[in-house]
């Protein structure tokens, strides 16, 4: 799945590589969990319980992975936030009324010959309140949850992946954005990935993508994102792990699995799965989403692998919560830490997730990389890291499985390619 450039075989399909939002900033891993943390709280405490309590899914301020790509005829390339919370695909237009400071020039549709303004008329048009303008065009209010929003024109243009000879796709359906307030990390706009029928992945032939996110132990690492006919799992396809995909008709953007349980240490923990459940109201569900860090779960669910790990580990407890995180275990002056298995069982599939991907190391410190949540449950990329995810939307399906070494050492030398290697 993976090489050193981004051409496609296909108009309907491509690969982009994923940069994280603070990718070049010199942190420790400490900073870095508490960031993560940070812009998980951020993010959950504006999302609504129950459906109704507000419109948008997402905090656009509070994401984890950039990619470049380009837009229009001739093309402008910047650097776009990736989101599978969210469906809008946008970025900044001049003339602006509004626009935060990008690190590439800001896209003039004015200068782009396949620049289109969509009419009222248009199906996308009915997905946003009050849209006609006097011009007959089709006008959009996106806003988000920490009170961000981007206002402008909904459009159809050519996006363009891969750099040079990479792949185009003409006719895409996005808001070009003049009235704008929020910060993207210096980048130009969002490429919603959500299952709603304004996405990228939605607008494509063949509605499916595959992700596969860097470590966070390597500061400057890259990920991958591949779309359309190239998405798949490369060469761990064999050993790929299958469930469904849950609608959920309050929340139709979310991404939800049909999750069931937990076992710790080989032992199925006592967890009634109608904890896991979407209720009536549209609350509860398991949701994987690429811009939470952490794994949420509900409270009381927690509150039960918290006590497992306690019991089988060996250690110290420390519940102060001074990392951010609700359990740590205290390694200075102890012998190496006995790290009890994690298997999360879905319908159809039982995935035992790494060590490295729910346990936390730092100076003195293992934390469980799970927290507690009375709101939404997420299964967030700390916890999916180095695997690749495998959307496929008219399947309703979702598949996983652990990068392969081959797959290891293709990405090692994307990282040489690119000077990443020199620089870890």
């Amino acid at each position: 799945m993976f090489a050193p450039t981004g051409t496609s075989t296909s108009s309907q399909g491509f690969r982009v590589t994923l940069k994280r939002a603070d990718s070049g900033q010199n942190l420790t891993r400490l900073d870095r969990l508490r960031r993560g943390l940070d812009r998980d709280n951020a993010r959950l405490r504006n999302l609504p319980e129950a459906a109704g309590d507000v419109s948008t899914p997402v905090v656009f301020d509070q994401y984890e992975f950039l990619f470049d790509l380009a837009i229009g005829t001739p093309p402008v390339t910047f650097s776009a936030i990736l989101d599978t919370g969210s469906d809008l695909i946008w970025t900044q237009c001049a003339p602006c009324v509004n626009c935060y400071p990008q690190n590439t020039p800001i896209f003039d549709p004015a200068r782009s010959s396949s620049f289109s303004k969509l009419p009222c008329s248009n199906r996308f048009c009915s997905f946003f309140a009050n849209p006609c303008g006097n011009d007959g065009a089709c006008n959009y209010v996106y806003p988000y949850f920490d009170e961000s929003v981007t206002k402008g024109v909904l459009a159809t243009e050519t996006l363009s992946f891969g750099g040079p000879g990479g792949g185009k796709l003409p006719g895409i359906a996005f808001g070009c954005g003049r009235d704008n307030t929020g910060d993207l990390n210096l980048g130009g706009g969002l490429v919603g990935l959500g299952r709603g029928p304004l996405s990228l992945v939605s607008q494509l032939k063949e509605p499916r993508f595959a992700y596969c996110l860097p470590s966070v132990d390597i500061p400057n690492a890259r990920g991958t994102l591949t779309l359309g006919s190239l998405a798949g799992l490369g060469n761990g396809a064999a050993l790929a792990k299958t469930t469904r995909l849950i609608r959920n008709l309050q929340k139709p953007t979310f991404y939800y699995l049909a999750f069931q349980g937990i076992s710790v240490g080989g032992t199925r923990l006592p967890i009634d799965p109608s904890i896991f459940a979407i209720q009536v109201d549209g609350s509860g569900g398991l949701v994987i989403d690429s811009g939470t860090t952490y794994m949420r779960l509900r409270q009381p669910a927690f509150n039960v692998v918290k006590e497992a790990f306690k019991a089988r580990v060996g250690l110290p407890a420390d519940e102060s919560r001074s990392t951010g995180l609700s359990l740590c275990f205290v390694t200075e002056g102890n012998s190496a830490i006995r790290v009890p298995s994690l298997v999360l069982h879905f319908e159809g599939a039982d995935v035992e997730l790494p060590k490295e991907n729910y346990m936390v190391e730092i100076p003195g410190r293992a934390c469980l990389g799970i927290l507690g949540n009375t709101r939404c449950r997420f299964w967030g990329m700390f916890s999916s890291r180095i695997s690749w995810c495998f959307m496929t939307l008219w399947r309703g399906r979702c598949r996983f499985c652990r990068a392969s070494v081959v797959d290891w050492i293709r990405l090692l030398l994307r990282w040489a390619w690119s000077g990443i290697v020199g620089r870890v």
